[in-house]
């Protein structure tokens, strides 16, 4: 009694107790940190339920007033785009007052939406999800310090998408030349770099280009696929050709050349590098493009932490592997 709202939060320095709502006679007031409990105040408190249990319960009596625990919350996703936020852990960011009321359920982070454990150390980065779950004016509060609200939505910037093809495409038309030898991104080529630009600019400003997950995903599916099958079918005579003419060597070195670079690349990267395993091994998913291997990765390890070794390299690995054959080709003809 007689205490400020932060004053009696602050008793349980150890845990995120909050007082939402006081009910003083027959009025309710929502709490604010300014707000002072006084003698026969009936208080609504959230907390993690141990804190509540153990705690706050042995010390308290607890009285049934469902319209006083009527508290408005909702759960939203932000995306982290603040520099001061960038690199905070969480046990700085909860500190601060804009935090106050709000509890933070989840971060995803990467291409691969790859679920970080939240711990005091853990530090919140650019780029990433966090879902926070409050009141709404709390909630509020904590999005506009982190970033930006990403609310789910069935419809698609189609106009983010097309411009971000048209460009691309554009971009890999144009034809350069070095000395007598012409080089070209290709239209596949130049509509990956577009892709990973365009990206990267959706995740520090994500006021546009919402692509749900929902199209993601049939956009994975269905492209794979059909890329998948069109090389194969363009592939396909050339590679019947090429044993008739090489004899069974040819698939032998195809095996060698694919698979000594990965083994190599497993020992620099564990022995020079000294990578975590399972950071490696979704590096080396990536590099070699095999989103498949990365299930299986994640699977066996029981968690997605894999994944955050594998945007990067997958990146640079599909860039490769879509312009540099084509370049190899030219210089050798």
């Amino acid at each position: 009694m007689g205490k400020t709202v932060q004053q009696a939060e602050a008793l349980l320095p150890e845990h995120r107790v909050f007082v939402q709502r006081i009910r003083r006679g027959d009025k309710i007031i929502d709490a604010t940190a300014d707000t002072v409990i006084q003698a026969g105040d009936i208080v609504a408190v959230a907390g993690r339920r141990d804190a509540l249990v153990d705690l706050i319960g042995t010390a308290a009596e607890e009285v049934d007033d469902r319209e006083l625990l009527a508290v408005p919350i909702e759960g939203v996703d932000v995306y982290v785009t603040s520099k001061e936020a960038d690199g905070r852990t969480l046990a700085e960011l909860a500190k601060s007052p804009q935090t106050r009321g709000v509890f933070l359920r989840k971060i995803t982070r990467g291409a691969t939406a790859t679920d970080i454990p939240i711990l005091p150390n853990t530090q919140l980065q650019r780029g990433d999800i966090a879902t926070l779950v409050g009141r709404n004016p709390d909630v509020a509060a904590a999005t506009r310090m982190l970033g930006y609200p990403d609310r789910a939505t069935d419809v698609a910037d189609v106009a983010f998408i097309g411009a971000a093809i048209a460009i691309g495409a554009l971009l890999g038309a144009m034809v350069y030349k070095i000395g007598s030898v012409p080089l070209t991104l290709s239209t596949s080529g130049g509509a990956l770099i577009a892709g990973l630009f365009f990206g990267w600019l959706r995740s520090v400003r994500p006021t546009f280009g919402r692509i749900p997950s929902s199209t993601v995903w049939f956009m994975n599916s269905v492209g794979l696929n059909v890329f998948i099958a069109v090389v194969g079918i363009s592939s396909g005579p050339g590679f019947v050709s090429g044993l008739q003419q090489l004899g069974f060597s040819l698939f032998l070195w195809g095996v060698l050349v694919t698979t000594v670079p990965l083994i190599l690349a497993m020992y620099v990267g564990k022995y020079l590098f000294r990578f975590d395993d399972a950071i490696l091994l979704g590096c080396c998913s990536g590099a070699r493009t095999t989103t498949a291997s990365l299930g299986m990765i994640n699977d066996r390890a029981k968690s997605q932490i894999p994944g955050l070794g594998y945007t990067v390299t997958y990146a640079v690995g599909n860039t490769l592997l879509t312009i540099w054959g084509m370049v190899l080709v030219m210089l050798l003809t």
